[in-house]
């Protein structure tokens, strides 16, 4: 069984509160997860285990043991239950943890009966640290999906394609999407295409037949199953015009390659998106990484009418990191002059190029590095 970095972070909030839910796209291992915290598990989607709860619950509040809630946006009777059960006993943490994608039904319960009582947390498919060094073209290539092929290879595409499948016709729709599966397929075709641009919703909407408003609400159903990320543009107070739409991305590569058809690695390689999806890929892994040490910050881009980009600017409030991706094993002089140059724009503290190159360059402000090696920077600051 793999390790998950994030448990120690459950552990920790679990320490400090009365329930935690983990939030996250299906399939990424909530389950397997939570069952190494604790056996007393119950699927709620399951009415014979939701009857079986209802009977023992009086006995099990009282025990001194984690009690697991699997799919608890099911259950939608079990929110006010707990709600009191922590009320009774407010000082005594680590008591409940909820699983769950994210849904309507659920955030809406967590909300209104939960409010201040619990700790959310996201559990992304498997990150870098999870599956080994040694196998990271193969996470870029499948994606982080636990069953998606990073850890048998025969899988890829077919698990994704069957996700996508599943999505577009059963969970989006059960979620409150209005759009039909195939215009929800067709949507995230062309989100493949464009993976990784600034955002265009009338573009899109065009070629769907339907106005960018409900483009962007058939967006926000993507963006909080976890299948896209929105990556809001930094504004800062400098002279240069700034681009000021979102770029979009997916979260996960080996969803995106499923989507753009490719094959194998080769056929990764010399697609012309290639360097969009190791962009997108890299800022996935930083991202998660900085979630799991629960780091405070905030993600953003920065590009300039005139082209300068940043590709990730990490706002940490008293320091801010400039971090540009390439595809590319030997970047050149030229290149990381130009980056520090636009890194100047925000007065960026560090300023990161990560790539492909085999030995990491290092000064004071300035690292040019392999993605494995800048993750482990991370754990030092």
């Amino acid at each position: 069984m793999i390790s998950r970095c994030i448990t120690n972070l459950i552990v920790k909030r679990l320490g400090r509160s009365p329930a935690a839910t983990i939030i996250g796209p299906r399939q990424s291992g909530k389950t397997t997860l939570a069952k190494t915290l604790s056996s007393c598990y119950f699927d709620l989607e399951s009415p014979e285990i939701c009857a079986s709860l209802d009977a023992q619950w009086p006995d099990l509040i009282k025990q001194d043991r984690l009690i697991i809630l699997d799919e608890a946006q099911s259950y939608p009777a079990i929110f006010p239950r707990l709600r009191s059960a922590i009320d009774l006993d407010r000082q005594r943490a680590g008591r409940f943890l909820l699983l769950g994608s994210v849904s309507p039904a659920l955030m809406k319960n967590v909300s209104e009966s939960l409010a201040g009582r619990l700790a959310l947390i996201e559990l992304a498919p498997l990150l870098l640290e999870e599956v080994g060094v040694q196998k990271s073209d193969e996470l870029w290539l499948y994606g982080g999906y636990p069953e998606g092929g990073v850890l048998n290879h025969t899988f890829y595409p077919s698990w994704q394609n069957d996700y996508i499948g599943t999505l577009t016709q059963r969970d989006l729709p059960n979620w409150g999407l209005s759009a039909k599966p195939a215009t929800a397929m067709r949507l995230l075709q062309m989100l493949s295409i464009v993976h990784g641009q600034s955002w265009n919703a009338s573009k899109i909407g065009q070629s769907l037949g339907i106005d960018y408003k409900t483009v962007n609400s058939y967006m926000d159903y993507l963006i909080g199953s976890f299948i896209i990320r929105r990556l809001e543009p930094y504004f800062a107070n400098f002279k240069k015009r700034l681009i000021k739409s979102p770029k979009m991305y997916f979260r996960d590569s080996g969803l995106l390659h499923s989507l753009l058809k490719l094959p194998d690695f080769n056929g990764l390689l010399s697609h012309p998106s290639a360097g969009a999806s190791w962009e997108g890929f890299v800022i996935e892994q930083i991202l998660g990484k900085l979630s799991y040490l629960d780091r405070q910050f905030s993600p953003y881009y920065l590009r300039t009418s005139d082209q300068n980009e940043i590709d990730l600017v990490l706002d940490f409030g008293l320091n801010k990191w400039a971090i540009e991706i390439k595809l590319t094993s030997s970047p050149s002089p030229a290149d990381i002059a130009h980056f520090n140059k636009v890194a100047d724009l925000i007065d960026a503290n560090k300023r990161i190029l990560i790539c492909r190159i085999e030995k990491p360059i290092e000064s004071e402000m300035c690292l040019v590095s392999d993605l494995s090696y800048f993750l482990t920077i991370l754990e030092q600051q």
